[in-house]
């Protein structure tokens, strides 16, 4: 084969050593607009688990770059006027001109050719001469450009602005600053790369950086600028900027996240920054690019048809990995960029929350790093929360108004669509005493519907007569004399999404036969053509619906329950006032966002003026409708600080639900960002919700203040127990067990203490 690289940075070098390599026989060039020693970056991080790979694809390579690199293990964080150290997190650090100088005399010696100071402006230049066209161009690439109608990339350039320096101050430790200033908080990212230089890139977002006038500074200025914000980490040293071709305040650049919808077209394909970039705050982007050149190396080189179908199978592999490490940088990008959301928090948990900000690295991972840094976040968390000893932080007190939550776990409202006429029966009991019975501090009601005609299905549960009332008074008496759980009562009102099947007979689906009438906030079917056109509520409607939801507060009054939640989420009646997409009225309860919150606030101020001020409300919300012109958790957290000036005492965050337009973006924890957002910007606990699976996922949330509760409703399915069980898993024997489930207790903690053995073994 002839191929040819078109940049010779990390990717296209990479690329032709192994290729090369593995192949001979194939001419391969690569194409480097600069000369062979110009770069415009300073230092380049990997990881101890990069490392071992680059060490398995090129081992010669790997040696030259493990005697050249600075090796560290801590992370130092300074904040608030203390330094913070988390240990083994097992990182190296290279001059970006030493790895290219390494590449380039590797690439060299296997008879790659080397061509510099050539610009590339067409890549269609080289498209019929060679078999293969490599974009390895950057972030900038002209590849991509020319065929952006093909690739499709998606580009993003952020808010935040940053500054790429180096300084001769010798740092022991990956370093992290942040410091207040009168124009609002810069961030340093710093960390030695090499015997006698550190990287240092300052960043803050751009509203701070033109306050502090830094958009009509020269590069001097505003580089004396950042020696003087951070003269405590320089000791004295300079800064030192090596982009010499960027003048003045373009010094100062804003990240582009580039992810392409396309890798490949005819026989051009892009790798590294041209097909996806990564925040620097997880310091990947050269890992990716390095991992891309080995994946298509392999695959090209063990080809068995076209070469379209190689560079197809190298997408459908890189992809995957791409988009996981996108996700985790973005998750690091946006907690830089909304720092001074968290600037609120001790050092302890704004230190955690920055160290498990991707969400790649959790609870258990950074115990594995440095047990005794966990066990002081352990000991500092429990002490804030009450507990005189340190324990795993899911497993803490949390108090709410008169209220106490034994830990941070509560099932959530799951819809069981076995009630009959409203009424809760034998079904609903086994199915929440079984998991009031196993660890979580509370349980709650599937949404429990205020009138008939609120139902989503006919078999929903409800609380508009006394029946109903007696019905579930029998489920929450069993649940207090029986175990320490608590329980709460959600109710809500189906609105355009009622009188549909059960979830298992066709969700969403109207009934065959026996519809009743709908109404919602506007005349608008759930899924048009199919969903019934409800009607749009009358002023008569919603007074008595209101009425409706006070009946059914006063009857869970009476029935005992030791929480109420209002649900105003996922399309149903009090989330479709709320959403634009499903609010097009124009009287008091239409138009803006405060006044589309109109009537759900009323309903909610007339439910608290009658349950106990000493219990807690809650509400749940949809914080993302996941659809252009939808709400967004922008407004979300308005929609919060509504209902806290309301009185809610807690915000649940879900999200979705109320179009069918929606496409969310789905992973593990997917949601639990709406409820950082609105625990930290508003003030007020919030419960996370959403593919949230494992104690370690609880831990790493509660710790790191994102949220105050976790609502865990799949695994509680599969696993009455499943709070037990994790307390089981992470050796916390302190918890209670019902004294029937002991002797099972004491076996499953000895089968996991042998398990872990054998693996110790």
């Amino acid at each position: 084969m002839k191929i040819i690289c078109l940049g010779g940075g990390p990717a296209g070098l990479y690329f032709s050593i192994l290729a090369k390599k593995a192949n001979p026989s194939w001419d391969i060039a690569v194409i480097e607009r600069n000369q062979s020693d110009s770069t415009f970056g300073w230092g380049i991080v990997f990881s101890d688990k990069t490392m071992d790979g680059f060490r398995e694809a090129d081992p010669e390579s790997h040696a030259r770059i493990t005697q050249a690199f600075r090796h560290w293990d801590d992370i130092d964080v300074y904040f608030k006027d203390r330094k913070l150290t988390s240990g083994g997190h097992g990182f190296c650090g290279i001059s970006r001109m030493k790895l290219l100088r390494i590449f380039q005399q590797r690439a060299a010696c296997l008879g790659v050719k080397l061509v510099f100071q050539k610009e590339v402006t067409d890549p269609d230049v080289y498209a019929a001469d060679y078999d293969l066209v490599i974009a390895s161009d950057g972030a900038s690439s002209v590849t991509r450009k020319k065929y952006e109608s093909v690739f499709k990339p998606n580009i993003q350039v952020r808010n935040n602005r940053f500054i790429w320096l180096g300084t001769k101050k010798k740092l022991d430790a990956f370093t992290f600053d942040f410091k207040p200033t009168q124009w609002g908080w810069f961030n340093l990212h710093a960390y030695r790369f090499d015997d006698n230089w550190s990287t240092f890139i300052v960043e803050t977002p751009e509203k701070n950086w033109i306050k502090a006038g830094i958009d009509k500074m020269d590069a001097a200025e505003s580089i004396a600028l950042c020696e003087k914000l951070f003269a405590e980490r320089l000791d004295g040293n300079a800064l030192i900027s090596n982009a010499k071709h960027l003048q003045g305040s373009a010094v100062w650049l804003k990240f582009a996240r580039v992810l392409c919808e396309k890798w490949h077209h005819k026989n051009i394909v892009l790798i590294g920054d041209a097909a996806h970039t990564a925040h620097f705050g997880i310091g990947s982007g050269t890992k990716l690019a390095m991992e891309d050149a080995m994946a298509l190396s392999r695959v090209l080189s063990n080809q068995m048809g076209s070469i379209s179908d190689a560079l197809q199978r190298y997408q459908e592999e890189r992809e995957i990995e791409a988009l996981k490490l996108q996700s985790a940088a973005r998750n690091r990008m946006e907690w830089f960029e909304q720092v001074e959301r968290y600037v609120h928090l001790d050092p302890e948990q704004f230190t955690y929350s920055l160290l498990t900000g991707s969400q790649r690295i959790g609870h258990e991972n950074l115990k594995l790093r440095d047990a005794g840094y966990v066990r002081s976040v352990e000991r500092w968390f429990s002490a804030r929360s009450g507990v005189d000893h340190p324990v795993p932080p899911m497993f803490t007190p949390f108090k709410v108004r008169d209220l106490s939550l034994k830990n941070r776990v509560i099932v959530s409202p799951m819809a069981m669509y076995m009630a009959v006429d409203g009424l809760a029966n034998d079904f609903h009991l086994v199915h929440l005493a079984s998991r009031a019975m196993g660890g979580a501090a509370m349980i709650g009601t599937e949404m429990t519907c205020v009138s008939p005609d609120a139902r989503i299905t006919p078999a929903c549960t409800g609380m508009w007569n006394d029946a109903q009332r007696d019905a579930w008074k029998r489920i929450v008496d069993f649940v207090h004399t029986h175990t320490d759980a608590k329980f709460a009562l959600q109710l809500g009102h189906s609105g355009r999404k009622g009188s549909t099947r059960r979830g298992w007979e066709g969700i969403d689906l109207p009934l065959d036969s026996g519809n009743w009438p709908l109404l919602s906030a506007s005349p608008i079917p759930y899924i048009a053509g199919v969903s019934q056109t409800p009607r749009e509520a009358s002023q008569e409607d919603l007074d008595r619906i209101l009425a409706d939801f006070v009946a059914a507060t006063k009857r869970g009054v009476d029935a005992g329950f030791d929480w109420l939640e209002l649900h105003c989420a996922h399309g149903y009646l009090l989330s479709s006032f709320i959403s634009p997409l499903t609010n097009i009225r124009t009287d008091q309860f239409g138009g803006s966002l405060e006044s589309r919150c109109n009537y759900p606030i009323a309903v909610f101020k007339a439910m608290r003026e009658v349950w106990p001020a000493e219990k807690p409300m809650s509400v749940r919300i949809s914080a993302h409708d996941w659809v252009p012109g939808g709400l967004s958790p922008e407004d979300a957290t308005e929609v919060a600080r509504l209902f806290y000036a309301a009185g809610a005492d807690v915000i649940d965050c879900s999200s979705g639900q109320v179009s069918k337009d929606e496409k969310p973006v789905y992973g593990r924890m997917f949601q639990v960002p709406f409820a950082d957002r609105i625990r930290n910007e508003v003030g007020i606990p919030t419960i996370a919700v959403g593919n949230i699976f494992e104690g370690d996922h609880v831990n790493t949330i509660i710790a790191a203040g994102r949220a105050d509760l976790c609502a865990i409703a799949r695994p509680h399915l599969a696993d009455p127990l499943w709070t037990l069980h994790e307390a089981a898993k992470q050796g916390f024997r302190e918890v209670k067990w019902p004294d029937q489930y002991l002797s099972g207790k004491e076996q499953l903690e000895r089968n996991i203490a042998r398990a872990q053995l054998l693996v110790q073994v």
